[in-house]
């Protein structure tokens, strides 16, 4: 009996030292980091499955080339309208970003499925989008369904979304911080980081999928492009760096303007969606057959352009049709991300300066365009800046900074993402 009564006096005494000890907690390490590591290796886990299918299916489908190429995409384009039609419109960035505004952070995971099959055809088949877009939206709806499970509402639900929206970024780009702020960033067109609450919960989630997407994959760790090392040892390089983002800035200019062309254009066409869509798919298959750099994303496609050798008009050319490429996959309702395709255009760009200015260190050029084309279109600079660096290997930071903040500053006031705008005046 006293034996009995002795054991249970211990046992109570030893719950009530541990609830005293984790009430002192001397670490600052709560039950949040873990639900974030949680939300990032789910995420990794994701993004890691996600890709191994993508490249099984481009390897399929990149076996296809020249002529073959307008049967092809425009077959691809009508399961990807069947698919819209079947299982409803996945949308794109623009209503992640309202979800994130005016849903209370919510992103619906019932959106999954279209948005899946969706990209899934549209990156492997050759448009010219990347899969940032279905991974933020997947890896955005598990940090709500997480917060959901929680029963967790307002600030702290939005926390969670956007924790799992930067691990989404980050699989791809292999960049922890540069993925955590371009979830932050690319909310707004004014304001560059207004979740200020979000920022270490989305670093945290990203560097665990960031590790996970890494023993998946194993790519992300060494620079994804081979750009020629330079070293940044006089005050000329930041005159050059700016003069180089200023053509970048205008270049952005008239990727806006082609962009809502095509989007005036694709509106007139008053047919079904999967008619749109096939037509998308002629029309990116006509230029794959002219310009078969313009097929993709440009992930594998860029290092061509750093290593080739092209004539300065070739260059331009490929510019261009990249820009052209971008807009009809969009407006066409394929779906998938335009960061890394601008990234491939800026790079057109800037080997082209290169060519034309005698004694112009290509790499300069190229990353400076790229960083300012990218900036002024999405709204990033700072996140711009930090994936550049980790993609390209190219250590001097100063330059690839004044380059994307030039390209912030000069862009147009109307931003080519409608919904970073009504953040901004709501």
């Amino acid at each position: 009996m006293f034996a009995k009564l002795r054991s249970l006096f211990k046992g109570q005494r030893q719950t009530l030292w541990l609830k005293s000890l984790l009430a002192r907690n001397p670490l600052n390490l709560s039950r949040w980091v873990l639900c974030w590591v949680a939300i990032g290796i789910g995420s990794g886990l994701f993004a890691g499955l996600y890709w191994s299918v993508l490249e099984w299916l481009t390897q399929w489908l990149r076996s296809f080339e020249g002529v073959s190429l307008l049967l092809i995409m425009p077959l691809a384009g009508l399961l990807i309208g069947l698919v819209i039609h079947w299982l409803g419109n996945p949308g794109e960035i623009s209503l992640i970003v309202d979800n994130i505004h005016f849903c209370g952070g919510r992103i619906d995971a019932r959106k999954n499925p279209a948005m899946l099959l969706t990209s899934l055809i549209s990156i492997s088949a050759g448009g010219s989008l990347g899969p940032e877009a279905p991974m933020v939206q997947v890896t955005g709806s598990l940090g709500t369904w997480v917060a959901d499970r929680l029963q967790l509402t307002g600030e702290n639900l939005r926390t969670l979304s956007l924790a799992g929206m930067a691990a989404g970024f980050t699989a791809l780009f292999g960049a922890p911080l540069g993925g955590a702020f371009f979830a932050l960033e690319i909310l707004h067109h004014h304001h560059v980081l207004e979740y200020y609450e979000a920022i270490l919960p989305a670093i945290v989630a990203s560097c665990a999928s960031y590790l996970i997407f890494i023993l998946i994959t194993h790519l992300g760790m060494a620079p994804t492009w081979a750009f020629p090392q330079y070293h940044v040892d006089r005050l000329d390089d930041f005159v050059l760096a700016s003069l180089y983002a200023l053509i970048g800035a205008v270049a952005a200019w008239g990727f806006i303007y082609l962009f809502n062309l095509c989007a005036w254009a694709f509106a007139k066409v008053s047919l079904p969606l999967y008619i749109r869509t096939t037509l998308a798919g002629l029309i990116l298959g006509s230029l794959a057959c002219f310009l078969p750099l313009t097929r993709y994303f440009g992930h594998e496609e860029l290092n061509g352009i750093v290593e080739g050798q092209f004539t300065a008009v070739m260059l331009l050319l490929l510019a261009v049709a990249k820009m052209l490429a971008i807009a009809v996959t969009v407006n066409g309702e394929w779906r998938g991300g335009f960061i890394i395709p601008l990234f491939f255009t800026g790079a057109c760009l800037g080997k082209a300066i290169a060519l034309l200015i005698p004694g112009t260190h290509p790499a300069l050029a190229m990353i400076a365009t790229m960083a300012a084309l990218n900036a002024a279109v999405t709204r990033t600079p700072i996140s711009t800046t930090l994936l550049l660096t980790k993609l390209t290997g190219f250590t001097p930071f100063a330059p690839i900074l004044f380059a994307s903040l030039i390209g912030f500053f000069l862009s147009p006031k109307l931003p080519l993402i409608k919904a970073q705008l009504k953040a901004t005046l709501s």
